[in-house]
């Protein structure tokens, strides 16, 4: 989603956030919408980054210190530049200054069928805390193997509920989460205390395969068609999932036993009990 909406966002002055009329779950902003929108008006977007499962768009106006604009799409927030999966659903819009040479660019608008989405303005001292108050732990793609083992040390929680803890190990989602445990062959009921250590190096190099696997493709659209990258179109992969979604289906690695689904933390779970070991 980030990648997708850089080109669209970086370097171009904000109009105006314009919010939309929806009935449905307001989203949460922090200020209110009217003060964020406010203060920033005429804004220049410096930088969009991610952070764990966040969007931060980063912000400078008449050479003040920054702004970041830290964006929380959860389950089904999206960014778009195209006509949205449904009209009701959008929240609001960067509405950029007109260019003044070459082809018009597009606005860029978030959308949140359920209304989970949070929104939150940090100057650059609340965006340096927010950094180092331990909400987030460090980000899935960069954590070494001695970081990730000493903090699964902590916890006798499954190892697939811990892997979805932001607070231990930032930017797994439920659905990698499986797929990355199928890759390393790791039983997601074993404890993550109990994980040993010569599977910690596998268990990184599965997380950064699967992330930066999944990035490339640009996410996973489900069977109910919610997410999509910011050209209103379908992921890719979905098509190279392992065991996410495939209950009942033979194991692509072992061709023998079929993919199990349990439920763990409220969140489905695949795996495969003869690749997958217990520890």
């Amino acid at each position: 989603m980030v990648r997708g909406a850089r080109p669209f966002m970086e370097g171009r002055m904000l109009a105006q956030l314009r919010r939309y009329p929806c009935v449905r779950k307001p989203l949460s902003f922090k200020p209110g919408f009217p003060a964020l929108a406010r203060r920033l008006k005429g804004s220049v977007v410096a930088e969009v980054f991610r952070i764990a499962k966040r969007i931060v768009v980063r912000l400078q106006k008449n050479d003040s210190n920054d702004h970041f604009l830290v964006i929380e799409p959860r389950m089904t927030g999206l960014l778009l530049v195209d006509d949205p999966p449904s009209r009701e659903h959008l929240r609001f819009e960067f509405v950029f200054e007109s260019e003044s040479k070459g082809a018009p660019q597009p606005n860029v608008s978030f959308w949140d069928r359920r209304g989970l989405g949070t929104v939150t303005l940090y100057s650059q001292r609340e965006f340096d805390a927010f950094l180092t108050s331990g909400k987030l732990g460090p980000d899935a793609l960069v954590i070494s193997p001695d970081d990730l083992h000493k903090r699964l040390q902590r916890t006798a929680r499954p190892i697939k509920v811990a892997l979805l803890d932001q607070k231990l190990v930032a930017g797994i989602g439920n659905l990698y989460a499986s797929e990355i445990l199928h890759l390393c062959r790791i039983h997601p009921e074993t404890e993550a205390n109990r994980v040993p250590l010569r599977l910690i190096k596998p268990l990184v190099r599965s997380i950064r395969e699967v992330l930066e696997t999944a990035i490339r493709y640009e996410g996973s659209t489900l069977s109910d068609g919610t997410y999509r990258n910011v050209l209103n179109q379908d992921g890719g992969y979905q098509n190279e999932h392992r065991v996410y979604q495939k209950g009942g289906e033979f194991c692509a690695r072992c061709r023998r036993t079929r993919i199990e689904r349990i439920v763990q933390a409220q969140r489905s779970t695949f795996f495969c009990s003869q690749c997958q070991k217990m520890f």
